[in-house]
């Protein structure tokens, strides 16, 4: 299973993100808006069609987490690239963004000895914004949409290491701390 389509398609984001990098240093901004709304879609596409065909694997997961991680890594250095105005007026809100990650970096490797990135629907939610942001900000000023991500973000760091402390190495796809819940509340007690 590891050459399917959406294990492909996880794998794209990285390969491709030197071409966005070619383009944004030597290309023209129409050609890397383009390149960089296709290589994004690859996120939607990956998960969707995993699901579709069956395809779910924990190969996968990894694999689409690690691919997350290198292209909105890059997005935030692409969005401070081509306007640093926007990076530079939430400057502080971001240095607490990334160390609440690190935390949950941190967090993870101690209770679980691996790094993992959790896809709440929190968390997915900022990364659409993330991928929107960048589009955006060619057209609009973006100060405090950047805002409403880290703070969207900062919210699903914050439920991520809840997570982690009160439920443990739950599934990666886990939508919500409150399903969690939820899902632990309707079980009976163990005898």
């Amino acid at each position: 299973m590891w050459l399917s389509l959406p294990n492909m398609l996880s794998l794209s984001r990285v390969v491709l993100l030197p071409l966005l990098f070619y383009l944004l240093y030597y290309g023209s901004t129409y050609m890397f808006i383009a390149a960089y709304i296709l290589i994004g879609l690859t996120d939607c596409l990956d998960g969707l069609l995993a699901r579709k065909l069956n395809q779910v694997t924990e190969t996968g997961k990894i694999l689409d987490s690690a691919a997350d991680f290198f292209f909105y890594i890059a997005s935030a250095y692409f969005l401070y690239y081509l306007f640093p105005g926007v990076i530079l007026a939430n400057q502080n809100y971001l240095i607490s963004l990334f160390s609440l990650l690190g935390l949950s970096f941190i967090i993870s490797l101690y209770l679980f000895k691996k790094v993992v990135i959790m896809h709440t629907r929190i968390l997915r939610l900022s990364a659409v914004m993330v991928y929107l942001v960048v589009i955006t900000s060619f057209w609009l000023d973006t100060v405090y949409f950047v805002r409403i991500i880290i703070i969207t973000y900062f919210l699903g760091f914050c439920e991520e290491i809840l997570i982690f402390l009160f439920f443990g190495n739950v599934d990666p796809d886990t939508k919500s701390i409150f399903r969690l819940i939820g899902e632990r509340k309707s079980k009976p007690p163990s005898i």
